[in-house]
Order: C-alpha cells, then sequence, then structure tokens
C-alpha cells in the first residue's frame, strides 16, 4: 500500500516596488497539497510593472530566483513551474506540476514597478543601486 504524503507550500507575496505612498504590501499564506498533486500560488500587484519575478526561499538559506516573466508575456514555464501574468488584472499565479516534498519552501512574488520621476523610490537592493 502507497501511503501518501502531505506536502505544505507556504506562500508569501511580497511587493518590493514601493507606489506613492511607499507602503509595501505583504500577504502570508498557507497552502498544503498531497504529493503528486499540482499547487498554485497566486500574487496580486498595484502598479504597472517592468516584470514579475517569483523566488523560493528554503528554511534557513537565502533567495533563490525561480523565474521571471516581463509585463509583454502571458505565460512562461521552466521545468515543473508555470507562471500565468495578467496584467489586466494585476495578478500572477505559479503553478507546480506534480509536487512533491522537496517543494516544500516559502515561495515569494515581487514586482518591479515602471516609475516616472517622483512616483517611485529608488531601488533598496543595494546590487540594483550599484549598477
Amino acid at each position: 500500500m502507497e501511503k501518501l504524503l502531505g506536502v505544505s507550500l507556504v506562500i508569501l507575496w511580497l511587493q518590493l516596488a514601493s507606489e506613492l505612498s511607499q507602503q509595501e504590501e505583504q500577504n502570508l499564506q498557507a497552502l498544503s497539497v498531497q504529493e503528486g498533486e499540482n499547487a498554485t500560488m497566486n500574487c496580486s500587484y498595484q502598479t504597472s510593472i517592468e516584470n514579475l519575478q517569483w523566488y523560493r526561499q528554503d528554511a534557513g538559506r537565502g533567495l533563490a530566483r525561480l523565474i521571471l516573466i516581463r509585463s509583454n508575456e502571458k505565460h512562461k514555464t521552466n521545468g515543473r513551474l508555470r507562471v500565468t501574468l495578467d496584467s489586466s488584472s494585476k495578478s500572477s499565479s505559479l503553478s507546480i506540476t506534480a509536487s512533491g516534498a522537496a517543494d516544500t519552501a516559502t515561495y515569494f512574488c515581487a514586482v518591479e514597478a515602471q516609475c516616472s520621476p517622483g512616483t517611485c523610490s529608488p531601488y533598496t537592493n543595494s546590487a540594483r543601486a550599484a549598477s
């Protein structure tokens, strides 16, 4: 008899680009799926964007970028990962096909906003600011 193990995927939406209000939106939700099932996480944002990125963070480790989708793309696939982007509803989803225990992690979505002078704060990522 084959016993299925539960897989917990923790999702954190994080909007890195600040708007006029200089406020960041953060939502934390947990998703639990059975091993082998597909898992889908959703992300929403409030600004016009250049691109949206999904990241993964394993316990005790740094962030690893999974996939970047540009504002002119509707979907993108990388292995078992599929990302969709709907610019009209300002939302994105990340789907993992046939999830397994190795997919247990915290997942982040981040946007790079389109800015005009005076509407967005400078990048806070020192690597980006130095370029």
